[in-house]
């Protein structure tokens, strides 16, 4: 659940830097139909050992917040949802919702069509491969920008505009990159992104009522909203024990909506012990990022996640990653900033911090800190 994140699980973040390969791309290439099955892994893959994968991490108790209520229109079900949000968010940034209103069709859809995707052969997937300093397109792994502390995984990103209907840019994107053959893709991953948009907006209703600011004031915000899908495929490891699926990070982003398979790897670091959330086929896992971190001034804080991965099975999940019209400015409502709370980080706009952590840093626990301190000194 990560816009490229690779992290060090610390207490203090390293200073901003340019990426350290840019000018020296790696003849690595991650071809998961190959390496699934070496003994083994590339040493680009192996980890520290202070952050190599801890064995049988205890399950997190996670809210499971129901919003069939919510959705129907009942104010006492509505406080009632908002104040488990609240609680979770100033505990740990994550819950689970469920009765989300999003059809179980779809996701079955969505997810048949990710096995499809990434049971193609590497160079068919390659159509779609990532441009340096994009976030969007194909990645095995991060072997075009770094050289140490690879993510075992695959992805498939692109954008979702919810301002620039009745233009379907989700669907455009898989005809224009992968051709007609991919249309019901493209119809697929627009439908689901459309109603990851709506549930990202209701949450976004809660996270303001539990705020204190009223339930319209975030949704307004997030109304015209440029997010971002990922695909995320995370194939077998002979040894699981030395890398990770997706290093500890936070997300950058303003809220992640995820749905795992069947296959547990997603973990939380919470307490000074990284516990696990089991899957449930029914529930979006659900988790606050840096951007809507700053929205809160703070209140809510994003929450350091990281996957693991297994010798046996491989796995899949689906993010969508709700972000801000690209010129949004982001900045706390005034009531949420007084003497006793004030401003934690200067305005910005959610552009600027997608470029950064593109460009000039490997995303991690301390991004928001780093990127506030860069644009201090980019405005002197």
């Amino acid at each position: 659940m990560t816009v490229d994140c690779i992290a060090n699980v610390t207490s203090d973040g390293p200073p901003p830097r340019k990426d350290e390969n840019k000018e020296q791309q790696p003849s690595l290439v991650f071809d998961a139909s190959v390496l699934r099955y070496q003994s083994n892994i590339p040493k680009q893959f192996v980890w520290p050992d202070h952050e190599k994968p801890s064995a049988d991490a205890p399950e997190l108790q996670v809210p499971l917040i129901n919003l069939s209520g919510f959705l129907s229109g009942d104010p006492v079900a509505a406080w009632e949802a908002s104040r488990l949000v609240g609680e979770a968010c100033r505990k740990h940034g994550f819950f689970l919702v469920v009765n989300h209103g999003v059809k179980a069709r779809l996701i079955a859809d969505a997810h048949r069509y990710m096995d499809l995707f990434f049971d193609m052969p590497l160079h068919e997937k390659q159509r779609a491969q990532r441009k340096p300093g994009e976030s969007c397109g194909y990645a095995s792994s991060f072997t075009g920008r770094f050289s140490f502390k690879l993510p075992w995984k695959e992805t498939l990103s692109f954008s979702y505009s919810a301002h620039q209907q009745p233009h379907k840019t989700v669907e455009e994107y898989f005809l224009n990159v992968l051709g007609e053959g991919f249309r019901e893709f493209g119809r697929v991953y627009q439908e689901y992104c459309e109603a990851m948009s709506t549930l990202s907006l209701g949450i976004m209703e809660l996270l303001g009522m539990s705020l204190g600011v009223g339930p319209t004031h975030f949704r307004d915000f997030f109304e015209e909203n440029d997010s971002i899908m990922r695909l995320n495929y995370y194939p077998q490891c002979q040894k699981p024990e030395l890398t990770l699926g997706t290093g500890p990070h936070c997300d950058p982003t303003s809220l992640t909506i995820l749905h795992q398979d069947h296959v547990g790897g997603l973990q939380v670091f919470v307490d000074n012990k990284w516990h696990s959330i089991s899957p449930n086929p029914e529930a979006f896992v659900v988790n606050v990022g840096d951007t809507f971190m700053a929205l809160s001034n703070g209140q809510y804080k994003s929450c350091l996640h990281r996957a693991v991965v297994n010798s046996k099975t491989p796995r899949k999940s689906l993010a969508f990653f709700l972000c801000p019209r690209a010129d949004m400015v982001v900045s706390p409502p005034r009531g949420l900033v007084d003497s006793e709370h004030p401003r934690m980080y200067p305005d910005f706009t959610w552009l600027t911090l997608l470029e950064f952590t593109q460009k000039h840093y490997r995303a991690d626990m301390m991004t928001l800190d780093a990127f506030s301190n860069w644009l201090q000194q980019e405005s002197k």
